[in-house]
């Protein structure tokens, strides 16, 4: 969506969202006629569409497919790994939605014809559609770690996509001794929130600085460098002393594969047998995707930057994690814009109009204790056929006073509840 130019401020970026959709429903007139839409997938992104294009047009016909009736969201789920949160503060229902005229059917999406322009869902029934919207989210790239699947993930927890998960890697930390290691295996980019495991780090640290003190933290990188890394280190430096270590990629720390039965995480240059094992597997886009033909070789989704049309399968738009969207990042925040932008070029596409060029506002923060966060927030467009920053965000300083850390860890808590609520209601 198209935003009026102003500096750009992490305080700008807290209410970034909330701007664009109030801008998107200011901006979009109403489609001459019904059309049909089905968005597959209730995560931030899916729910952030569907409930921009009934807002925008409400004689749309919108559909969302999502099998869980209870979204369970991942930013803030470390906190809730390390005991500082419960998972009942991070899930959210439909029913709002519901309310606002969109239909929501609770099962998997199955099958995609893109021809017939029909998804079929787990009980056979076959739903049309005019315009599909997929936003599945990820999907592990098991073959890509070998020795890791679904059942290695409950000996050596992944915890990437919040829920079962999530607190089964807080009992595991629960039931370790004081003196043991955890290990948090992070793969290469491209991967969901690209920091958030460094924040699980941190925060992991805290839990044992204050439970187990005698207890350490690997990570064990396939990068040499992350984002936000020099505010990381500093934090780590002065909260936790020697307690976490890193291995990066060109020190030896990619895994090559796993022995679940042993809790064995094998690297280039040495074996490793953590107390705890977190590993997180690459990723690709979720599995529909594939199904609906959207995917490429690389296992995510090439788009229209400017409509998120899928640039293999005809009258697919693809938003959130799956889409490979260049410079902007795989999180809530970019998903939520994704989500509106999408829906405002498909309210243009149905009116037959020439979709405006978006401008999304992304912003990711990370909590490494309680009260100290810090943020990173940018402008995103369309360059090319990737999204591209187009100009400077707003990062936390390094040497930021602790009144200011607090701040932010403060803000990153009030934009959840936003992005949530714009969300879910």
């Amino acid at each position: 969506m198209l935003m009026t130019r102003r500096p750009m401020t992490r305080r700008n970026a807290v209410f970034g969202i909330a701007a664009v959709a109030a801008l998107a429903r200011s901006s979009m007139s109403r489609a001459q006629s019904a059309g049909r839409v089905i968005v597959v997938g209730g995560g931030f992104g899916g729910a952030a569409c569907a409930r921009a294009l009934k807002r925008a047009n409400a004689t749309l016909q919108v559909t969302l497919i999502e099998p869980n009736k209870v979204f369970t969201a991942c930013p803030f789920s470390n906190e809730v790994i390390t005991g500082l949160r419960d998972i009942e503060l991070q899930q959210f229902g439909y029913d709002r939605l519901g309310t606002e005229g969109v239909r929501i059917v609770n099962q998997a999406a199955t099958k995609v014809d893109p021809q017939q322009r029909t998804v079929t869902v787990a009980d056979g029934t076959s739903l049309p559609y005019d315009r599909l919207v997929l936003s599945p989210g990820i999907d592990f790239h098991f073959e890509g770690l070998p020795g890791y699947d679904e059942a290695a993930s409950e000996k050596m927890p992944h915890a990437w996509k919040a829920g079962t998960q999530t607190l089964l890697l807080r009992k595991q930390l629960e039931a370790m001794e004081d003196g043991g290691l955890v290990a948090i295996a992070i793969p290469a980019n491209p991967s969901r929130c690209p920091p958030a495991p460094y924040e699980r780090a941190s925060l992991i640290a805290h839990y044992l600085k204050t439970r187990k003190p005698r207890s350490k933290v690997l990570i064990l990188d396939a990068k040499d460098s992350f984002s936000q890394q020099r505010l990381f280190e500093k934090a780590w430096k002065e909260l936790y002393g020697d307690m976490i270590e890193r291995v990066a990629l060109s020190q030896g720390g990619r895994v090559t594969s796993v022995d679940p039965l042993t809790r064995t995480i094998v690297t280039e240059f040495g074996n490793y047998t953590p107390d705890v094992a977190n590993v997180i597997p690459p990723q690709r886009a979720g599995r529909i995707a594939e199904i609906a033909g959207a995917t490429d070789a690389t296992g995510w989704c090439p788009i229209d930057p400017v409509t998120f049309e899928s640039k293999l399968a005809p009258n697919i738009h693809v938003i959130g994690d799956a889409c490979l969207g260049g410079g902007i990042p795989k999180s809530a925040s970019a998903a939520s814009a994704q989500g509106k932008a999408c829906a405002a070029a498909i309210v243009n596409l149905f009116a037959g109009r020439a979709p405006e060029t978006p401008r999304l506002i992304g912003v990711c923060y990370n909590t490494v204790a309680p009260g100290y966060g810090f943020s990173l927030a940018g402008n995103y467009q369309p360059k090319g056929d990737i999204y591209a920053e187009v100009e400077s965000g707003a990062t936390s300083p390094v040497d930021a006073p602790r009144e200011l850390r607090a701040r932010e860890a403060a803000d990153a808590e009030h934009w959840f509840q936003t992005v949530t609520a714009d969300c879910f209601g």
